[in-house]
């Protein structure tokens, strides 16, 4: 696994960036997340060693722009060369999340056709307007491998209209003092939508406010992702599995 951010910053775009982590990193360092930078990591895909080998090595995912969107407006002048790097390290899987959906037939490159082989793209949704607007234009555009991303949950969503074509749901809570509260019936409700259509299921976090069995949970930040595990609800079809490893 490598992470790939060739630019930072963000604007808090809808009302799952309340309680945005990079927003409040950058506070605690004094740094306006409202600026967006290219990095000194721009080129990390196809940096290569004193052999001449890429330095990152083939077959690995490569989590794209995870400190910043992929499609965010700034970035426009930089995502050309960013998408050619992607295509010239085709051994490589590249993961990115968007909230900026509505923006993707701006933001793909002019060879994208059906899409590249080794992106998955992941759109981000936290109630169900932005569930509606967002999964509905998700759906419509050419994508080999989606995934749809609902952290935070901020209320019980129903997506199992758009759930055809993809490959995976990740489901968690906020991660905040003032977070807003996850109950599990919600994460439950999301894993049989995912059964019924035969798409892979992941419960990534709880929140720091966890509603189960109708009692409220205040649990610490370092827990939320161990207590998730513990509740051993993942799940994914035979054929998921298969695949997943042919990925891998």
């Amino acid at each position: 696994m490598a992470m790939w951010n060739p630019w930072r910053g963000c604007h808090k775009y809808s009302e799952g960036c309340k309680h945005c982590y990079i927003h409040k990193g950058d506070a605690r360092k004094l740094i306006d997340t409202n600026v967006i930078t290219k990095t000194d990591d721009f080129y990390a895909p196809v940096a290569k060693n004193r052999n001449g080998e890429y330095k990152i090595k083939s077959g690995q995912k490569v989590y794209l722009c995870f400190s910043s969107d992929f499609f965010i407006d700034e970035a426009d002048q930089w995502r050309d060369e960013c998408w050619k790097m992607i295509a010239e390290r085709s051994d490589l899987n590249f993961i990115f999340l968007t909230k900026r959906i509505d923006r993707f037939q701006e933001c793909i490159p002019e060879d994208w056709d059906n899409g590249y082989d080794n992106v998955t793209v992941g759109c981000t949704v936290e109630n169900q307007a932005m569930a509606d607007h967002r999964l509905q234009l998700f759906a419509s555009f050419p994508i080999k491998h989606r995934n749809v991303i609902c952290q935070p949950l901020i209320e019980e969503i129903f997506i199992d209209n758009y759930l055809d074509g993809v490959e995976a749901v990740i489901v968690g809570g906020e991660s905040d003092k003032y977070a807003r509260p996850l109950n599990y019936d919600w994460v439950l409700s999301l894993r049989e939508q995912c059964m019924a259509k035969r798409v892979r299921f992941e419960f990534r976090q709880c929140g720091t406010r966890f509603i189960k069995d109708g009692k409220e949970y205040l649990l610490n930040v370092r827990d939320l992702c161990s207590q998730a595990r513990k509740a051993n609800i993942n799940w994914q079809p035979t054929s998921c599995r298969v695949d997943l490893e042919l990925r891998e």
